[in-house]
C-alpha cells in the first residue's frame, strides 16, 4: 500500500511541473530505463557466456532448439 501512495504522490507532484517540465522529465526516465535494460541484457548475456565456458551448455542448430521447444 506504500508503494502505490508514493507513485500516487509523484503522480501528483509531475501534474504540478510545467509542460516543458513533463517532457523533459518523461524523456529522463525513458532514458535511465533503456539504461537499466541495457544493463540487465549486459548481465544476462555475461551470465550465459559463464555458463557456456562453464559446460553447463552448448551450441545447438536452430532445428535442434526449435525441436527442443516444441517437445
Amino acid at each position: 500500500m506504500q508503494n502505490s501512495t508514493a507513485f500516487s504522490e509523484l503522480l501528483d507532484a509531475a501534474d504540478k511541473l510545467s509542460l516543458d517540465e513533463q517532457e523533459a522529465l518523461v524523456e529522463i526516465l525513458r532514458h535511465r530505463m533503456a539504461e537499466y535494460r541495457r544493463a540487465e541484457l549486459a548481465k544476462e548475456i555475461q551470465d550465459a557466456e559463464q555458463e557456456y565456458k562453464a559446460g553447463r551448455c552448448r551450441p545447438v542448430t536452430p532445428d535442434e532448439l526449435m525441436g527442443e521447444v516444441l517437445s
